[in-house]
């Protein structure tokens, strides 16, 4: 197997990993996972919801996300900061592409590439990731 195949072998399996830490998520309309490795070793992780010390409750009775949940990669960066890790040339597995603002984040947190699942609607957040240098993969068969 050569370098490419097996990169594309692990990329399959932390988007799964991804997929399965998105069931975390008390999120109705939407759960999202996400994964940070470098060196091959998951340094952080993370799923959208609330911030800590808040209800587990993402949506209101309107069925609208509330302002305040965090997404996934947001998440997962905010956690390694507070950790000894840093994120500088690692990887982001995302069960779903990046909005801007999270977009914003991942290139200021010095993340070198993001592999996603689904698509977003909106594609913003991949058009600034690029603009930055920030590889991009879409792998929707991670199966």
């Amino acid at each position: 197997m050569n370098q490419k195949e097996k990169q594309r072998l692990l990329d399959k399996r932390y988007l799964r990993m991804a997929r399965i830490w998105a069931e975390n998520s008390y999120c109705q309309r939407r759960k999202v996972g996400a994964i940070l490795v470098k060196d091959q070793m998951i340094i952080s992780d993370g799923y959208n919801g609330t911030p800590a010390g808040f209800e587990n409750v993402c949506e209101g009775d309107d069925g609208k996300t509330k302002p305040y949940v965090l997404h996934a990669e947001a998440n997962a960066i905010t956690k390694v900061a507070r950790s000894s890790n840093s994120s500088e040339g690692s990887t982001l597995y995302i069960t779903a592409s990046p909005c801007l603002e999270c977009s914003k984040l991942i290139i200021q947190a010095g993340i070198r590439r993001v592999v996603y699942n689904d698509l977003y609607r909106i594609q913003d957040g991949l058009n600034v990731l690029r603009r930055a240098g920030v590889e991009c993969e879409h792998l929707s068969d991670i199966d």
